[in-house]
């Protein structure tokens, strides 16, 4: 496998509307891709020992450069990083705007239930994600959804034993193929998260040594993805569930950005600035509060009963990779969708607050109280049984699928041979 660098685009700066960010970029980037495939066939044509484009496979946010490979005449394939439940969603939503013409904007904190073939329960519209609910950013969605439909396959994220209603909605001859290839989980460190160093690898196996010494199934994890912080008010409540629920916990704690910032949170200086006094010194005996978390090797490490979890698919996958049962507080972006699948669909998690959302502005901040999180997770520590069997037994089958024979091999299998078959 080889990385190719493009250059930085130019156009995109700290001024760029998030609305249009990805469609800038994705714009920006058209001619360095276009560049770069001229230049590798040439050089193909030229030498047969030089590598060959087969075709091109983009994810679901840059399928705007389907324009490259169709001018070229290769053949492109959509990559789905959200779940084949999300994308039903979404290609659903397409058509009841383009074909029925439904105003999706006014779904906005709506009562309405609405009938998705990719779910087996009405989903409430308020758990939509939030860019349906404005013009501009909705207008990308859209043009996202109808750009798929062109693409010659759509590989997913997830694997049929999983999702199998989903998939098979799917599978109606009004959408292009679909390669359920997942769970796509890397089980190792990702130096380009932070930086590979001295004082990364003394963190981390901080971490790990303190998880050693903790019994099977004991400890809750606490992590919210790359992007999910709390403020004061909220830390506070966290906190004070934590300490009363007397489990347990491994907590990654984040520091938000400054109001009005799309920026990613940062690591704390010092914990003792955000939470509660003489916290740290009354729980040091059973807990333990970190930064930026190593997450695949926390959820697999023997130790982790429970993941409390903002419900990104990939923080999913990996929870149901090792089997850990999840506590849903989605934040953004599809979350609530995801957390409504995996509580009301599959039955893999239970609920802090599945309508909640996270107003990067700091406006009209929701705070959940401490008896909603410690009712949740003592829930799944003290009585959760059989969702933590039904969690053990999605993650033997999440690694089956991926063996010779499985679903999700047979399913990369399927995609290869396509490709091969439909070169230029």
């Amino acid at each position: 496998m080889r990385v190719i660098n493009l250059p930085r685009v130019e156009s995109i700066t700290s001024d760029t509307k998030p609305s249009t960010w990805l469609s800038s970029l994705v714009e920006g980037q058209k001619p360095h891709v276009k560049e770069y495939v001229s230049k590798t066939r040439t050089q193909f044509e030229l030498s047969l020992d030089a590598p060959r484009i087969a075709g091109f496979i983009f994810d679901s946010f840059a399928t705007g450069l389907k324009e490259v490979a169709n001018e070229f005449g290769f053949p492109w394939y959509a990559f789905s990083a959200p779940g084949a439940a999300f994308l039903g969603c979404e290609l659903h939503l397409q058509a009841l705007h383009d074909e029925q013409g439904v105003d999706l904007t006014e779904f906005k904190n709506s009562d309405v239930e609405l009938k998705i073939p990719s779910l087996a329960n009405p989903l409430p519209a308020k758990l939509l994600p939030s860019v349906l609910f404005q013009k501009d950013s909705l207008a990308n969605f859209l043009e996202q959804a109808r750009a798929l439909a062109e693409a010659r396959g759509i590989l997913v994220n997830t694997f049929f034993e999983f999702e199998s209603n989903a998939v098979n909605s799917l599978s109606n001859g009004k959408t292009p193929p679909i390669y359920p290839v997942g769970p796509i989980v890397k089980h190792e460190t990702d130096c380009h998260d932070v930086g590979w160093d001295g004082s990364k690898k003394h963190r981390d196996r901080d971490i790990m040594e303190w998880l050693d010494d903790q019994p099977p199934s004991s400890v809750m994890f606490l992590c919210f993805g790359s992007h999910g912080s709390f403020r004061e008010k909220q830390v506070k409540e966290i906190a004070c569930a934590l300490e009363n629920s007397g489990h347990r916990f491994l907590w990654s704690l984040r520091k938000p950005p400054p109001r009005e910032k799309w920026e990613p949170p940062s690591d704390y200086a010092n914990f003792q600035e955000i939470l509660p006094k003489e916290f740290l010194n009354r729980t040091a005996k059973i807990g333990k509060v970190i930064g930026w978390a190593p997450q695949v090797d926390i959820l697999a490490h023997q130790a982790i009963g429970m993941f409390a979890s903002h419900c990104g698919w990939n923080s999913i996958l990996e929870s149901i990779r090792f089997g850990v049962p999840i506590v849903a507080w989605p934040l953004y972006a599809e979350q609530q969708f995801n957390a409504f699948q995996m509580v009301i669909e599959l039955g893999l998690a239970v609920e802090i607050k599945m309508d909640y959302r996270r107003d990067f502005h700091g406006d009209n901040e929701i705070i959940v109280g401490a008896d909603g999180i410690m009712k949740a997770i003592k829930h799944v520590m003290e009585q959760g049984k059989e969702i933590r069997k039904k969690a053990k037994e999605m993650s033997r089958i999440s690694e089956k699928t991926l063996m010779p024979g499985g679903c999700s091999y047979s399913s990369l299998g399927r995609l290869v041979d396509d490709i091969i078959d439909n070169q230029p």
